[in-house]
């Protein structure tokens, strides 16, 4: 699909999701009005503003409440909040515009492009708030204090929310796209080397399965927790090394039955799973094989696996009828900055890979002007 008519849907897209989660955070406030426990129980009512509150303008639990700086801080605050939806709008855009262009919603793809939307979507929102998580930091009054840990956290605070969002995002991006695409030149799906793109999945898997079954380990894990120290800001960075290198987390059966670690080991093999499987078509389905949508498509591929594996997890969780149905999806859109990482590795490694197995994209054919209607034999 050309610029032209991928920048419609994108753009349509981004708008989109930055308005939903513009509004689920605005719905943060009614949650807190006398009558939301008379809908909802007070655990699901708390769990809900957990998810809503990184999307909320309301500055009221960031803010002082002591002293003439609370005005300062209110204005950090909402200074933070717009870097963090005007950078949403800006990498949803980002990735949904060459994804568009890599995988057209034509030929066989849009079931694909829908699922490469959808999973772009919570990384978007994770990245836009990275980057706004520092203004965030300092709204609060204690900037200076274990900033790594405090960065940490707000990362991993942008939520279902953003799931769900993202659902939405990609059916109208999806539908918008197929409107604009209607007389382009249909580009039908490559034909790859099998053994290349199983040879290519596996490479790509093995990098995932790097953070899911090496580095989540416990062991392993309790040492990338603590065995990194620093001075002054740059002190305590273990649990932002955490956000960024680790998909799960995972230990022997010693603490449960074998049968109930069987279950959580099963959505550890779906995730892997899932992501061969995706890196096994991606070749056939992207236009054409570059770096960049190969990277994109492979961090849409472990976001997937990551979604895939948590839905699972949820199935098997008991945790409902204690702490509310609202609980069982919190654990929804955890590890989407490890699974941005390793995507990106995962990628490039599947890219190699297809290249040293000799899968080279297609040469468009050389035009041959026609000749002349009066030239002679």
């Amino acid at each position: 699909m050309a610029y032209r008519r991928a920048v419609i849907p994108a753009l349509v897209g981004g708008l989109l999701i930055t308005l939903l989660l513009w509004w689920a955070g605005a719905s943060a406030q009614a949650l807190q009005l006398r009558g939301s426990t008379s809908v909802f129980d007070i655990d699901s009512v708390n769990e809900l503003l957990r998810w809503l509150t990184p999307w909320s303008y309301d500055p009221s639990t960031a803010l002082p409440t002591d002293g003439d700086g609370g005005t300062r801080y209110s204005v950090l605050y909402r200074t933070a909040m717009q870097i963090r939806f005007v950078t949403l709008f800006a990498f949803f855009v980002a990735g949904a515009l060459p994804l568009l262009r890599r995988i057209p919603p034509t030929e066989g793809r849009t079931p694909a492009t829908l699922l490469a939307l959808w999973a772009w979507s919570p990384v978007a929102a994770t990245l836009a708030v990275t980057v706004s998580a520092p203004w965030l930091i300092a709204s609060r009054g204690r900037g200076s204090y274990r900033v790594l840990p405090q960065l940490a956290g707000v990362i991993a605070s942008s939520g279902p929310v953003a799931v769900f969002a993202g659902l939405a995002t990609a059916l109208l991006t999806v539908v918008v796209a197929r409107v604009t695409a209607r007389g382009a030149d249909a580009l039908p799906r490559r034909s790859v080397p099998p053994r290349a793109a199983r040879t290519a999945a596996g490479v790509g898997t093995a990098v995932v399965a790097v953070s899911l079954v090496v580095l989540s380990y416990q062991s392993v894990a309790a040492w990338i927790q603590t065995s990194f120290s620093g001075a002054g800001l740059l002190s305590e960075p273990g649990d932002l090394l955490r956000q960024w290198l680790l998909l799960g987390a995972w230990s022997g059966p010693a603490s449960m039955s074998v049968g109930h670690w069987l279950l959580y080991r099963a959505a550890d093999v779906l995730l892997l799973a899932v992501v061969w499987w995706s890196l096994r078509l991606l070749p056939g389905l992207l236009t054409r094989t570059t770096a960049p949508a190969m990277v994109l498509g492979a961090v849409c591929a472990t976001v997937l696996g990551l979604l895939a594996s948590q839905v699972l997890h949820m199935a098997v969780d008991d945790t409902a009828a204690v702490w509310g149905p609202v609980h069982v999806f919190s654990a929804l859109g955890t590890g989407v900055p490890a699974a941005l990482t390793f995507g990106v590795m995962s990628g490039l490694a599947a890219l190699a890979t297809l290249r040293l197995a000799g899968d080279r994209d297609p040469q468009p054919a050389p035009v041959v002007p026609p000749e002349p209607s009066g030239s002679m034999p």
